[in-house]
């Protein structure tokens, strides 16, 4: 029997079927809405600077001098401000880390603080304070560099002002304690001199009623002798 060499008919392969992509299925708008899972609310967010003004606000880093390493060591880059109290009119000294917000320097300028250029840079200026940026009153030694010369003076020089008129301040307001004092002292001493006045008036009147009662007393007696 002979074999027919001739191949048979190969099976038709449509290649252009196997690798289409399925047909997509559009998605279809039923309306319908789906409520969130969790609510978010808006939270408020003070800062502790809202009952304040700034008197200054300039991009510089700032150092802290640590005693027991006897260095200087950073304390962030930020922008250091001065507030002043809308009431009050106390002004405080404000420093926040520029990224993590991180409070580094905290405390309000007194008419004893000063401000001095720190020696070899004439960008950079030291001073002394009781700071609360760790949440305790502490004493530091602060050393800040700005980006130029003319921050750096301003800086300088607006601190010295508001330091000057801090000291006014409390200047008048002690005159004003001590006028308050003298006042309620002339007054005292006025109602006490009033009441000696009146316990002489009336011990004299005693006096002279005694007086009188005796001249009286040495009539009777003579009367009664004769």
């Amino acid at each position: 029997m002979a074999i027919d060499d001739k191949a048979g008919p190969e099976p038709h392969c449509r290649e252009d079927d196997d690798n289409a992509p399925a047909a997509a299925v559009d998605d279809e708008d039923t309306g319908a809405q789906v409520a969130p899972i969790v609510k978010l609310e808006e939270v408020a967010v003070t800062t502790g600077e809202e009952d304040e003004d700034p008197i200054l606000d300039l991009k510089a880093k700032l150092y802290r001098f640590d005693k027991e390493g006897n260095q200087w060591k950073e304390r962030g880059v930020g922008n250091v401000k001065l507030l002043k109290h809308k009431v009050n009119g106390k002004v405080r000294l404000v420093m926040r880390q520029s990224k993590t917000l991180k409070i580094c320097a905290n405390h309000f300028v007194i008419p004893t603080m000063t401000v001095q250029e720190h020696s070899g840079n004439d960008k950079s200026c030291v001073w002394h304070a009781a700071d609360f940026a760790d949440g305790n009153l502490k004493e530091e030694m602060f050393c800040i560099r700005f980006a130029s010369v003319e921050n750096c003076k301003t800086f300088m020089e607006t601190v010295q002002e508001v330091a000057e008129s801090q000291g006014k301040k409390e200047e008048s307001k002690d005159a004003t304690v001590t006028a308050d004092l003298l006042d309620k002292l002339s007054v005292g001493e006025s109602k006490s001199d009033g009441k000696e006045d009146t316990v002489v008036a009336s011990n004299t009147k005693e006096a002279v009623k005694d007086e009188a009662k005796t001249e009286e007393d040495k009539k009777d007696e003579a009367a009664s002798k004769a």
